[in-house]
């Protein structure tokens, strides 16, 4: 369990002192939010301060989690190098629409269309190598069943699973990206779903099959590292916070909320 306490911490102090970095370099560069003209008079204060902070929340979990496996000479798993792989596309695709608009100097950054092809396509990558890579046990880091609690023996089959994956992964970057719309909301709730992933993937590791012997064990994938993962995010986010707190110096952007909303589908 040291992992996820040292994955928490080298991400807390990565996004604590690495943030106030970031707002400099982009306040430098003149990387600020750029606000609509015609929207609500108290928004029109925030023009100016610094956008795209998700940058430095991707950098602290990627830093902490190899981090961690470098210190603690455990192998990295499928499921989170998918989950990383899900959530730094995704601010890929933030960071090209927060970029166009400071570039442009206007609230429009890529359209609607450009951004939801970008989630579409990169979650649909995700869930395809998600249902390879079985492990020893036959396990694969997606499951192809239908599942409550557990699995059952209802078999959805690979293009159901992805485009149900597809759908999930969109609805909730977006809906995390929506969230993002007062100061340290979306943080700070991404704080508290992040430490639930850690409680759930340690529950799930110590009653999972592979150490538990009993019929109601569960059969997952890799869940204490999902449960690193988790930590490396809750840390990055709460020392994010400290600095995206009202009165904000700086917004995490799409970048951030993109990249947020695919880390919470993924995991």
């Amino acid at each position: 369990m040291i992992e996820i306490l040292l994955a928490g911490a080298f991400a807390l102090g990565i996004s604590l002192f690495g943030t106030p970095v970031l707002i400099r370099g982009l306040a430098a560069r003149g990387y600020g939010q750029v606000i609509r003209d015609d929207g609500p008079q108290s928004h029109h204060v925030k023009r100016g301060t610094p956008t795209m902070g998700g940058i430095i929340i991707i950098f602290a979990v990627a830093v902490a989690y190899f981090s961690t496996h470098i210190i603690t000479q455990v192998s990295v798993s499928a499921s989170a190098l998918l989950v990383l792989g899900l959530m730094t596309s995704l601010g890929v695709v933030g960071f090209l629409d927060d970029y166009l608009k400071v570039a442009r100097k206007k609230s429009l950054g890529l359209t609607g269309r450009q951004k939801i092809l970008g989630q579409v396509l990169f979650s649909g990558i995700f869930g395809f190598f998600g249902l390879r890579f079985p492990d020893e046990s036959g396990l694969a880091p997606l499951s192809s069943q239908l599942s409550t609690v557990r699995d059952t023996s209802i078999a959805l089959g690979t293009v159901v699973v992805i485009i149900w994956i597809i759908l999930m992964v969109t609805a909730t970057s977006n809906g995390v990206n929506l969230t993002d719309g007062l100061d340290g909301l979306a943080t700070g709730a991404a704080v508290m779903t992040f430490l639930a992933f850690i409680l759930i993937g340690v529950w799930e590791f110590r009653q999972g099959c592979a150490t538990l012997n009993s019929p109601n064990c569960y059969v997952v994938r890799d869940p204490l590292d999902l449960a690193v993962l988790s930590a490396g995010l809750a840390g990055a986010c709460t020392g994010f916070l400290w600095w995206n707190a009202s009165p904000a110096k700086i917004f995490m952007g799409d970048t951030g909320s993109l990249a947020l909303g695919g880390a919470l589908a993924g995991i």
